[in-house]
Order: structure tokens, then C-alpha cells, then sequence
């Protein structure tokens, strides 16, 4: 069974000028992670504001990123949905265009027991054949995974990871202590990929690898030829990045970074504003610092 391992971006979803999905711009996206080192693809996770897109579009999406990865990389799917009819609809939608694993989020909105999370995955994992990630970021859906239901979890051959975006290295640390080594703990807090992995945990998906994924591929695999100094080295490169996402809602200051370098991703879908004039240009200035310390060149000219 597949065991997803490494750094693996959580893709932006571009849109143009009229709020579309820019087929090119991701495109574009996929090939700078591959060129870049990264071990796979994540699409329509919460960075690509998978809340925000209707069912055909996450399909069109899935397709892009399939046929401009093709196959030199593990391709990830958000697929989790706040019904299970629909996460299961989904998911065997994804399963029809060859995608590598599913990520599935926990149900939101409705505060639920962990019983019934137990069997929102199960009726999934019954559904597909496909790997399943489990998703765990309560500060966005209030319901958290507990280290006890994702030890149970683990025990089906399909439900190969968790990714946990809750910030607390704590609940990672119960995770990979109750579950098998061969489970793949992965950090969704870019500020823990390192600590995840010196913990036993298997790398991160992380949102800051569209912007920065030389130094975010550098964490791992630094970590991985025992370089831990060096590897300490490239985690810090992402504290002014993640110190700056405060400066607006998910994922409007990441985006904006990207445009300011030349990846011209667009604004977020609405509900979700653009960033005001001076965050903007609080996130120019560190935009400019990385491109000072040569981080990366810009894409093309603004």
C-alpha cells in the first residue's frame, strides 16, 4: 500500500481575473514543484480552498494536475465533504482519474462524536480502494481527531496517514506513539515539519512549498542525509512567510506572495478578500527579503 512520505506542497488553486480556475497558472504551479524536488502533489486542500469550489470544478482541477504531473510524482486529492454520501462520491470520482491518495478532511460545522468520525471513515474506506489521509485541523472544523480513534483507524490497511494542521506537536507525537511505524504521520503545520520527522513522523504537506519549495524540500531531505544543523537551517528560512499569514484569512496572504514573485495566482474567492493596501505591503517587504537573501529570482516581470 502506498505510504506518502517527503514534502508534498498543498497547492493554491489560481483564478484569473473573473474568478475562474487559470488552467495555465496551475499548470505552471505543478511543474515549479516537480522541478523543485518535491515528493508529490496536494490539490484542493484548504490553501486551495476547496471550501470555495463546486464539485465540477474540484474534477477539472484534479484533471489538470493529472495530466500536467504525469506520473513523476504521487498526486493527492482533498476529498473530504461535510456529507459522507458526497466525500464518497468524490473520492470515487478520483479514483476513476488514477490519483495516488485521497486526503479527506473531518466533517465541519456539526460538532461530532468521535464515534461517528470513526464511521465517516470507515464508510469510506469500504467505498474506495484508493489510500486514505486522514485530515485533522480543528481550529477550521472543531471537530479533532483523537489519538485513540486514529490508532483505531490505522488498523485498516487503507487509512495510511494522518496530515494534522492543529498546531499542537503534542497530538503528533501521541499519533506516531500509537500508531505502526509503517503509518504516516505527516506535519500540516509548516513551523513542525522538522520536529515531526526527528519524531518519527514522515514529512509535512505544506502550504509554504508553493512559495518556497527549494528550502521546504531542503528541511527533508537535509533531515534525511543527517544534517540536522542544516536542516534546522532551511526550517527557519519559513518563519517570515508564516509569521506574515496572520496579516489576512487563509489563503489570501500566501497568494499574495506568489503574485509578488511572478506566479500570478489572482485574489482568493470570495468570501475571502484580497489583502488591504498596507498588509500588502508588509507582505512585499518580506517577499523582498527572501528575494534579497536569494531565495529564488522572480518568475517574470510584474
Amino acid at each position: 500500500m502506498f505510504k506518502p512520505e517527503g514534502v508534498v506542497p498543498a497547492l493554491v488553486t489560481p483564478f484569473d481575473e473573473n474568478g475562474e480556475i487559470n488552467e495555465e497558472v496551475l499548470r505552471q504551479l505543478v511543474r515549479r514543484t516537480i522541478d523543485h524536488g518535491c515528493h508529490g502533489i496536494f490539490a484542493l486542500g484548504s490553501n486551495g480552498e476547496f471550501f470555495a469550489l463546486t464539485y465540477e470544478e474540484k474534477v477539472r482541477i484534479a484533471k489538470i494536475v493529472m495530466d500536467e504531473a504525469k506520473g513523476q510524482v504521487p498526486v493527492y486529492m482533498g476529498t473530504g465533504c461535510n456529507s459522507t454520501k458526497e466525500t464518497i462520491e468524490l473520492t470515487k470520482e478520483m479514483e476513476q482519474l488514477g490519483v495516488s491518495a485521497v486526503s479527506v478532511i473531518t466533517p465541519y460545522f456539526v460538532k461530532l462524536t468521535q464515534s461517528e468520525l470513526i464511521s465517516y471513515y470507515e464508510a469510506l474506506a469500504e467505498a474506495t480502494s484508493l489510500p486514505i489521509i486522514l485530515y485533522n485541523i480543528p481550529g477550521l472544523t472543531q471537530n479533532s481527531l483523537a489519538p485513540e480513534t486514529v490508532a483505531h483507524l490505522s488498523k485498516r490497511s487503507t487509512i495510511v496517514a494522518i496530515k494534522d494542521s492543529s498546531g499542537n506537536f503534542d497530538n503528533i507525537l501521541q499519533y506516531i506513539e500509537l500508531t505502526d511505524p509503517d503509518f504516516s504521520v505527516m506535519a500540516g503545520t509548516d513551523s513542525l515539519i522538522l520536529a515531526t520527522l526527528m519524531a518519527g513522523g514522515k514529512g509535512g504537506v505544506a502550504a509554504t512549498a508553493n512559495f518556497l519549495p527549494k528550502a521546504v524540500v531542503s528541511i527533508y531531505e537535509k533531515w534525511k542525509a543527517g544534517d540536522i544543523e542544516g536542516a534546522e537551517q532551511e526550517q527557519r528560512k519559513l518563519r517570515a512567510i508564516r509569521n506574515a499569514f496572520k496579516l489576512g484569512s487563509l489563503p489570501s496572504v500566501l497568494k499574495e506572495s506568489l503574485n509578488e514573485i511572478g506566479l500570478n495566482v489572482g485574489n482568493p474567492r470570495l468570501p475571502v478578500s484580497p489583502l488591504t493596501e498596507e498588509a500588502k505591503a508588509k507582505v512585499q517587504n518580506v517577499v523582498k527579503g527572501y528575494i534579497e537573501a536569494g531565495e529564488f529570482e522572480l518568475l517574470n516581470s510584474k
